[in-house]
């Protein structure tokens, strides 16, 4: 049954293929009553999303973004909501990793252009558009360009984390990513978590390090996992969340905003959390 409520989105402003006014329109054809915007390392779509959204009494953002980070031998995404999003410094961060992810994507090009595989760089920048050039944009330049026919099939052995045009990150680490969501007041949740390679351990790290949530609700998620991660988040104490992570992407298989959501429940605790980690931050 739908909850109503989605966590995780991405739209042009990162590696998402609508513009926010785009996905509000479509969460709300969808019947979303709460929703969060969480692009990758960046804030810049929220205005729009912002302003959109009054066209939907009934509908409600909580403002977000999810941060890249890194451990070795593995990658860890971290979720940030009610962030302070206007925070100087905080800004100057984020605009250091969309400058890395540039670097980044123009290297790998480079390496599928070493691999027989030629991409135009202008055209991915292109498929960008406004927003910051990473992978997936990468990826619909590949079937673009007929060297494959989804997205999702560029990564096993091209861009995915051991594949043959893959490019680390610029470094961050996930406590650090908790302390910075916490030092503007937000609320910091691990994302997709079943994607981990040693999940349990990184969990149990991150607690005392200020993790308040996990994602346990998630679009890919089989039932008898999203049990597990359930039992998993109550035993640490950590609030449920989760959400579709939709992306437009094309992919046939791509659930759509709202089709693996956390109860309303979990966006009052939230709410909750916030209350109390903005009067610490302040």
């Amino acid at each position: 049954m739908a909850s109503g409520v989605d966590l995780h989105l991405h739209t042009t402003n990162s590696d998402g293929r609508l513009t926010p006014t785009e996905l509000i329109r479509l969460a709300a054809g969808q019947g979303l009553k709460v929703v969060s915007v969480t692009d990758h390392d960046s804030t810049e779509g929220l205005a729009e999303a912002n302003e959109t959204v009054r066209e939907f009494p009934q509908m409600r953002i909580i403002p977000g973004i999810e941060l890249s980070t890194d451990i070795p031998g593995d990658e860890i995404h971290m979720l940030g909501y009610f962030i302070k999003y206007d925070d100087a410094q905080f800004q100057d961060t984020l605009l250091r990793f969309r400058r890395g992810r540039v670097e980044r994507a123009q290297l790998m090009v480079e390496k599928l252009d070493a691999l027989g595989i030629h991409l135009e760089w202008d055209r991915v920048q292109a498929i960008a558009g406004e927003g910051s050039v990473g992978r997936p944009h990468i990826a619909l330049a590949m079937v673009e360009a007929g060297y494959c026919t989804e997205p999702q099939y560029a990564f096993p052995e091209y861009l995915g984390r051991n594949g043959l045009a893959y490019v680390e990150r610029p470094k961050m680490m996930p406590a650090e990513a908790v302390e910075m969501i916490l030092g503007i007041g937000g609320v910091p949740v691990l994302a997709h978590p079943a994607y981990m390679t040693d999940m349990r351990s990184n969990i149990a790290e991150l607690v005392p390090a200020g993790l308040v949530g996990m994602e346990v609700y998630y679009s890919r998620y089989k039932p008898a996992l999203v049990q597990e991660l359930a039992q998993l988040a109550k035993s640490h104490g950590l609030i449920p969340c989760g959400g579709s992570d939709y992306h437009g992407l094309g992919n046939s298989d791509e659930p759509l905003p709202g089709s693996q959501g956390p109860p309303m429940e979990t966006v009052e605790r939230l709410e909750e959390a916030a209350d109390k980690l903005s009067h610490t931050a302040t």
